[in-house]
């Protein structure tokens, strides 16, 4: 039971670092940082980790059991329940890879946001938690990609005509006046 209480604590620490660092990291690089981090994180031991393990100790069958539809309930049951080991193992690796994206930085990251953004959009149709849960992420998601976006790498032409001001006014003051 402790353990859960850890692995509850962990999301709730993730998650709501995530939502915080969203909301500023267009204004603060280190906000950017700790989003990214968070996130990651979520993935990689929230997702990669936590699912390896219950596929490794539990059964998948009744996860659909609470979603939205019927026919997601029946398909989880026909397709993913039988073969779990294959489509939990898949998932593992996506939500793995997607973790280890986001924590590269630069246009990794952005992949890595677009692959949770995708994975969340999908997820909500598992049930009300998990509706919420995507409610409150994509939101989230969507602001971090969009300050990884405007941070970008800076283009040659940029900096040239950055660094070109500050060399001319270097010049101007050693040259001698004559």
């Amino acid at each position: 039971m402790q353990e859960n209480l850890w692995v509850q604590i962990f999301w709730v620490l993730c998650v709501a670092a995530a939502i915080v660092a969203s909301v500023l990291a267009i204004w603060r690089p280190r906000a950017r940082y700790i989003g990214r981090v968070a996130v990651g994180a979520l993935m990689l031991l929230g997702g990669a980790v936590f699912n390896a393990v219950n596929l490794a100790l539990g059964d998948y069958a009744g996860f659909a059991d609470q979603a939205h539809f019927g026919w997601v309930t029946d398909a989880w049951r026909a397709i993913v329940a039988p073969n779990q080991y294959l489509f939990i193992g898949l998932l593992v690796a996506f939500e793995a890879v997607v973790g280890v994206l986001i924590l590269s930085g630069g246009r990794r990251t952005q992949l890595g946001l677009i692959g949770a953004i995708a994975f969340h959009l999908a997820l909500w149709l598992f049930g009300w938690f998990v509706t919420i849960y995507c409610l409150i992420m994509l939101p989230a998601l969507v602001l971090l990609l969009r300050a990884e976006r405007r941070a970008g790498p800076v283009s040659a032409t940029t900096a040239a005509t950055t660094a070109a001001p500050a060399a001319v006014s270097r010049v101007e003051m050693t040259s001698p006046k004559g």
